[in-house]
């Protein structure tokens, strides 16, 4: 069976990445595996190795969270007749997304994301997932 891997950051535009690839799946009869991947906020400074066990646990079920709402939410609208594999990982999303997609038949990731900056037409991720994914990648804009 064949893969498509989403990245879903709960942005509005990767809510829109994700209805898109769970569309393709369902045409495809492809397994979606959907990727949300964080890291320790810039704020833990220099120190961010040393941050407590409690509060790298805390950021990854707030990670979690934020993939099970936009799963809840776009599923919610399109219905899951289509395989879903979650994944919550710890890295910067752009190396995190190019790993998971290693042997997927597609990449899918919104425009942009929670960051940088809004003018720009491309995020910072999509910019990268579309550089060096081993795989097709399609890059969906939110809302005009």
């Amino acid at each position: 069976m064949s893969t498509i891997v989403v990245g879903v950051d709960g942005s509005p535009e990767s809510k829109a990445a994700l209805r898109w690839a769970l569309a393709e799946a369902r045409l495809r009869n492809a397994t979606l595996h959907v990727v949300h991947a964080w890291v320790i906020p810039a704020a833990f400074g220099v120190d961010a190795a040393f941050v407590l066990a409690e509060a790298i646990e805390g950021f990854q079920e707030e990670a979690g969270r934020v993939l099970d709402e936009a799963l809840a939410e776009v599923a919610g609208e399109a219905g899951t007749d289509v395989p879903l594999e979650r994944e919550v990982v710890q890295g910067p999303a752009s190396a995190c997304l190019l790993r998971a997609a290693a042997g997927a038949d597609l990449l899918v990731v919104g425009s942009r994301g929670h960051g940088g900056f809004a003018g720009l037409l491309l995020g910072s991720v999509s910019q990268q997932c579309a550089h060096h994914a081993t795989c097709p990648v399609v890059i969906v804009r939110g809302q005009a």
